[in-house]
């Protein structure tokens, strides 16, 4: 039954409003082909829109529903590869960053007991500007679900872009909630994406400082922190200092841009351009995640900035630009007519299609009367501007001396995975030859065995053709070490002082022969060589000789025979046959 009083019903109201002169934007018919571009995915989870904070609560999920009735308006959907509602995220994946009774906290409380949890709501800052509403937890899986999903399509190389406007609820720790955010879904895709790439780089355009995502990096080298955002001490998170820049590993990893209320176009994209540029071509990210927050967006409720939607979109179409793997996030944004505009144009950006400034016919169209239906209304010149171009100058120089101190871009070394124990040891148990065959080598069989090593080496091996280690044997200290000059230049032997070596039990005086064939030792009465106590020293190994004396070889014949060339050439008589051998120490010049 209708009143008298009322007028009409919302029935009998016109289902879409009469536009007049302004005109209607056509959707897009045109499919596009697979190959043709970048690789597009969008997410949006399925009733993330419909969740509600509260009346007076500035934060209104119902801008996606928007921003997804225009990009659908606009017929963008024919030119994005993929479109997917994401799973809900499981517990076990949020719990790769959050701690365990803050994410079982959230998955209890309901608006219905949060008088019965007044005690953990505190402690866990679910608090006015994070209120306990209907489906929080719910919402909290389907946003980070999406983020999730697009990582890892980003790993896997099945796109170039990824897109899910729900996301990007940058400010969220790991044990509390904070400014709106509840799930820090950011964090959880860069860990996600720091399983498959070495390093990332995180880029922040919301009007507030990203602190839950620095937070959660400050001491890594791997992920690179940029935020764009007003500072002025009391605005909210109050973070975000130029000086702030990491600790630990991660210092110089953190670059915070401290802007002052009312920058326009120009002078932001001057300094993002600039601040951006530099910071890719040092750390060299293998992907990129931009956070899109619309706050910072001209006439924004909570913001104070002069950005126009076409310069917010000409950040995100600077850093598609570099054609590397690139994760786009929503975030703030308060105004919900202008932020469905800014994400829906930042859409077409990232598609690569131009979409004119007329709006689509939807079921939405008041929210957008005022603005006569225009993707691009006037925002700019809102708020004074208190930035100047010494200060942006400032600025960029010290984000420049601070990338001086990266030296180069850090790497990560990938490690293969190790084989099993019974692997190492059947690997040990294989001989040269075999392990050659498996290796494919072609060598097998042709190894050479070689005795010939660099001068001034020690060799040692099964090869050994002098079985130095045999005992029974001649000394070997009475002959010369040096090699002889003349016909043939042969390579002396030596051995290490302090060694043991094996002698005959009668004493027999070791001797040395000059360059000239002459005993050079001074000698004692009766013709007698003293026996020198063993010194210790540092061992030696192979030596090259400069005497004249006999050949090696020759020498090695006649202590095989048993015979002394020391005794020849000195006199001194020799044993005909060697005794039980007992062991001294015998220093040789070699």
């Amino acid at each position: 039954m209708v009143r008298t009083s009322q007028a009409y019903t919302f029935s009998s109201s016109p289902y879409f409003d009469d536009r007049g002169a302004h005109g209607t934007a056509q959707p897009i018919t045109e499919r596009i082909n697979p190959h043709s571009r970048p690789i597009v995915s969008y997410y949006f989870p399925k009733g993330v829109g419909a969740e509600h904070y509260g009346e007076r609560h500035p934060m209104k999920p119902h801008r996606l529903t928007l921003t997804n009735a225009l990009v659908m308006g606009y017929g963008l959907d024919k030119q994005i590869h993929n479109i997917y509602d994401p799973r809900p995220a499981t517990r076990e994946e949020l719990e790769v960053y959050h701690d365990h009774d803050y994410i079982e906290f959230l998955s209890r409380v309901t608006p219905q007991n949060q008088s019965e949890m007044k005690q953990m709501i505190d402690q866990f800052n679910c608090v006015e500007d994070c209120p306990i509403f209907a489906d929080m937890y719910d919402f909290c899986k389907m946003y980070a679900g999406g983020s999730l999903a697009a990582a890892r399509k980003l790993c896997a190389g099945t796109t170039d872009i990824a897109i899910n406007w729900s996301g990007g609820l940058h400010h969220a720790k790991r044990g509390e909630a904070s400014g709106f955010c509840y799930v820090n879904d950011i964090v959880l895709a860069i860990l996600e994406l720091l399983r498959y790439h070495p390093r990332v780089l995180y880029i922040d355009i919301d009007i507030h400082h990203g602190d839950g995502v620095e937070l959660a990096f400050y001491q890594s080298n791997r992920v690179m922190t940029v935020s764009f955002h007003k500072y002025t001490g009391d605005f909210f998170p109050g973070t975000g200092k130029l000086d702030d820049n990491g600790s630990g590993s991660g210092k110089h990893f953190c670059l915070n841009v401290p802007l002052q209320d009312g920058i326009d176009d120009d002078m932001y994209l001057t300094v993002f351009k600039t601040v951006i540029d530099d910071t890719v071509n040092v750390f060299r990210p293998t992907a990129i995640v931009l956070q899109c927050g619309a706050d910072s967006l001209g006439c924004d409720r909570l913001g104070a900035f002069n950005l126009s939607i076409a310069a917010h979109g000409e950040c995100v179409n600077f850093v598609r630009k570099y054609n590397v793997p690139l994760l786009v996030v929503g975030g703030g944004g308060y105004t919900i007519k202008n932020v469905s505009r800014c994400w829906t144009y930042e859409t077409s950006v990232l598609v690569g299609v131009e979409v004119p400034d007329e709006l689509p016919m939807t079921v939405y169209d008041s929210f957008f009367k005022d603005s006569h239906w225009k993707l691009h209304p006037p925002l700019t010149g809102k708020v004074d501007n208190q930035n100047t171009p010494g200060s942006l100058k400032r600025i960029t120089t010290s984000v420049r001396n601070k990338l001086r101190y990266l030296q180069g871009a850090p790497s990560v070394a990938m490690q293969e995975i190790p084989p099993n124990l019974q692997g190492l040891l059947d690997d040990e148990d294989r001989t040269a030859d075999e392990k050659d065959e498996e290796r494919g080598t072609g060598q097998a069989g042709e190894r050479r065995y070689d005795r010939h090593n660099k001068s001034g080496e020690f060799y040692d091996d099964d090869h050994d053709i002098d079985h130095e280690g045999d005992t029974g044997t001649p000394v070997r200290g009475a002959v010369s070490g040096r090699r002889g000059r003349g016909r043939g230049r042969g390579r002396g032997r030596g051995r290490p002082r302090g060694s043991v070596v094996t002698a005959p039990s009668t004493p027999v005086t070791p001797s040395v022969i000059g360059e000239d064939g002459d005993d050079t030792r001074p000698g004692t009465p009766n013709g007698e060589l003293p026996v020198l106590p063993p010194k210790r020293g540092r061992p030696r190994g192979r030596a090259r000789g400069r005497g004249r004396g006999r050949g090696r070889w020759a020498n090695r014949n006649k202590e095989a025979e048993g015979v002394s060339v020391a005794g020849e050439e000195s006199g001194i008589p020799t044993p005909e046959a060697a005794t039980p051998s007992t062991p001294m120490d015998v220093d040789v010049d070699v």
